[in-house]
């Protein structure tokens, strides 16, 4: 596991501002993208190696 006490979370554009349920994720870690629960940023994160999160990502329908 890689150490997240830097990481810089961000959520998506999309999620609006009511604070419902979201996810953020944090880029730029040495291998990994982090993802996390938005309503408990101090609770458990989800890591992936880049190229897993890469195939994920691209793997999702597109949304107009």
């Amino acid at each position: 596991m890689t150490d997240l006490a830097g990481a810089a979370w961000r959520k998506s554009t999309r999620s609006g501002g009511s604070g419902g349920d979201c996810v953020e994720v944090a880029h730029y870690l040495p291998g990994f993208v982090a993802v996390r629960d938005s309503k408990d940023p101090n609770g458990p994160a989800l890591a992936f190696r880049t190229g897993s999160w890469s195939a994920f990502v691209h793997g999702l329908p597109q949304r107009g």
